[in-house]
């Protein structure tokens, strides 16, 4: 495992909070996958295990996009909550615009960072290792990237965040649908799809929904109020709210820390080793 400070010296004292990058050998994209970590105050010398917010960027994005998310570490600092946060890279390409799927060998994301990830991170730091401990949230794309993966690994994640984000994969203007191939794939891939299955399936796996958006936003205003209705018409538990705001670093700047709390307050607190 290579970890370097975000200054970018090695070996710095993890005594205070810490961001550090870092990456794995991932099977399915055939590739190292890079991400931030940022480590509570204490990590080195505490024995507790801590609970993990896995937070996807926007896209179209480049390969090194996932470094300017650096800002996260100071909203969850403000929580005054101790966890980890980890922010992956989600794609390789310059303008890259993968939706945070699966498209077949050597280009599954959605595989690669809602299944290898959370597996490497729990092998190589203390983290609760079961889903009372992970969250899954995101920006824009990554936050339709956290809503999908969420739903399709309920296992894996008990709380789901969408920051302005949408709920059907789209084309890189966020505007038009994108269509994966088959009508089994397109309706997997759309949350309003299936709605219908999550009631059971969050009786099974209790599960935060959480999905905020900017009043201002320009194109995914609607899609965020159809979603509360059709949960709501579900009977899913859910929370639903529009900022002022637009589709902006900073709408999300202002309201991290705040977002971020909600997450961990349904997430198990730091424990003893």
């Amino acid at each position: 495992m290579l970890l370097v400070a975000a200054g970018g010296s090695r070996g710095a004292p993890l005594s205070a909070t810490t961001t550090l990058t870092s990456s794995f050998p991932s099977i399915t994209l055939q590739s190292r996958v890079h991400f931030l970590v940022h480590l509570p105050a204490g990590y080195a010398t505490s024995a507790k295990r801590y609970p993990v917010i896995y937070f996807l960027h926007g896209l179209p994005a480049d390969p090194g996009s996932y470094q300017s998310l650096s800002w996260l570490a100071t909203a969850l600092d403000g929580t005054g909550r101790e966890a980890i946060l980890i922010a992956p890279q989600g794609t390789r390409q310059p303008g890259g615009d993968p939706e945070y799927h699966d498209w077949g060998p050597g280009e599954n994301w959605e595989t690669a960072l809602a299944v290898e990830l959370p597996a490497y991170i729990d092998a190589h730091f203390r983290t609760i290792r079961n889903r009372t401990g992970r969250a899954i949230v995101g920006l824009s794309a990554g936050g339709y990237g956290a809503s999908i993966f969420g739903v399709h690994h309920p296992a894996q994640f008990a709380v789901i965040e969408s920051w302005s984000g949408y709920f059907h994969p789209t084309d890189p203007t966020g505007e038009k649908p994108l269509d994966l191939g088959t009508a089994t794939r397109n309706d997997d891939a759309n949350l309003h799809a299936l709605v219908p299955k999550l009631a059971a399936q969050i009786a099974r796996y209790p599960t935060f929904v959480g999905f905020y958006v900017g009043a201002q936003d320009p194109i995914f205003i609607p899609e965020n109020q159809q979603l509360s209705h059709e949960l709501t018409a579900a009977g899913i538990p859910h929370l639903f709210a529009v900022y002022s705001g637009a589709h902006s670093t900073v709408l999300w700047q202002e309201h991290a820390t705040a977002w971020i709390a909600l997450a961990l307050a349904h997430l198990a607190p730091p424990v003893q080793a």
